[in-house]
């Protein structure tokens, strides 16, 4: 529940808010930001539609110019925190019909705005991020309320995609450690045949094989976060695209493959939704809103396919610069002991 309420709300639902402004109404720029940052309110993104999700060119959401205000109409679905949010950052189209990306704005809605309703979904799992469907009805949204600049909505919304990803990463990373550890604290206690299960070699190999790709993962992970603390935003955006699809997918694809080894090694327990076996059932369920949300697997998987040109280009280990130095001494010691 924190994870998702904090992702959700304070990892892709406030950024865009922060990063580039509502130019103008800085007054509600910064009350929403101080609000939110406190904890006072609670602010969701709202991008994905019944028929856009990773394909944002096609939203249809529209916000009509009346002068003073945006006439906003349109759905929401699948939106994290969206039951329990105060303010929605929300794409709409601004651009006339067939203006596909070139078309798209980024609004600040209010909960308290007639004609905003929300909706709880049912989802197979993640049941405390508050999944919910959007409606806006007629909304007035005072034109100051737009964030950043009009019809710049694409270029936000892919400005916030790298770090969506790899919060989802990291989440998925450690959902697939936890069901290594789960297992393998269970193995230890459980015995059949008159041995411990962690004693019978076929689940010695299914704890090794989940903690291979756990240690991949995580060594992955940290590179790329290596790469996102070195690399200006801009620099992110235009290199890391294709690394941060792939560390999705491996981190989806990995907590996938613990959550079923794991589940085998409980048997019954892992069934059941409380015992010994309780959050790797949990993660069982859960680990799709790993694999879909954020761009699935298959869209990560394309995505990372057009930028593999990129794929070498990371930013320099700081390592080779102190190597080179060290090398650049050694020389110049050599050179003097040569003249003596």
């Amino acid at each position: 529940g924190m994870a998702w309420a904090l992702m959700g709300g304070l990892g892709i639902g406030l950024p865009p808010v922060l990063n580039f402004g509502i130019p103008g109404n800085r007054d509600l720029q910064t009350r929403c930001a101080v609000e939110c940052l406190t904890g006072e309110k609670i602010i969701c993104l709202g991008i994905t539609e019944g028929t856009a999700g990773s394909d944002v060119a096609n939203i249809s959401t529209t916000a009509v110019d009346k002068g003073d205000h945006f006439l906003v109409n349109g759905s929401k679905m699948w939106i994290t925190n969206g039951i329990y949010a105060d303010y929605f950052t929300v794409a709409v189209r601004t651009g006339p019909p067939g203006s596909a990306h070139k078309g798209l704005s980024m609004l600040l809605i209010e909960r308290a705005m007639p004609g905003v309703t929300t909706q709880k979904m049912d989802c197979m799992g993640v049941w405390t991020s508050g999944t919910t469907f959007i409606t806006f009805s007629n909304v007035k949204v005072p034109k100051e309320n737009i964030i950043g600049k009009l019809n710049e909505g694409f270029k936000q919304i892919m400005y916030n995609f790298n770090h969506e990803r790899w919060l989802l990463a990291g989440q998925a990373a450690r959902m697939a450690r936890t069901c290594v550890e789960d297992a393998l604290r269970y193995a230890r206690i459980r015995k059949t045949f008159g041995k411990f299960l962690i004693e019978h070699q076929v689940i010695q190999h299914k704890i090794a094989e989940m903690g291979r790709l756990c240690e991949a993962t995580q060594a992955w992970l940290e590179n790329v976060t290596y790469q996102m603390n070195t690399m200006s935003k801009e620099e992110q955006n235009l290199r890391l695209g294709g690394h941060i699809a792939l560390l999705k997918v491996q981190s989806s694809k990995t907590a996938e493959f613990c959550a079923r080894e794991a589940l085998q090694v409980f048997g019954g327990a892992g069934y059941t939704r409380n015992g010994h076996g309780e959050k790797v059932e949990r993660i069982y369920r859960e680990v799709r809103a790993y694999a879909i949300p954020g761009g699935s697997e298959e869209i990560m998987l394309n995505l990372a396919s057009s930028q593999l040109k990129f794929i070498t280009r990371m930013a320099p280990d700081p390592r080779d610069a102190m190597i080179k130095k060290l090398q650049h001494e050694n020389a110049a010691l050599k050179q003097a002991q040569s003249k003596l």
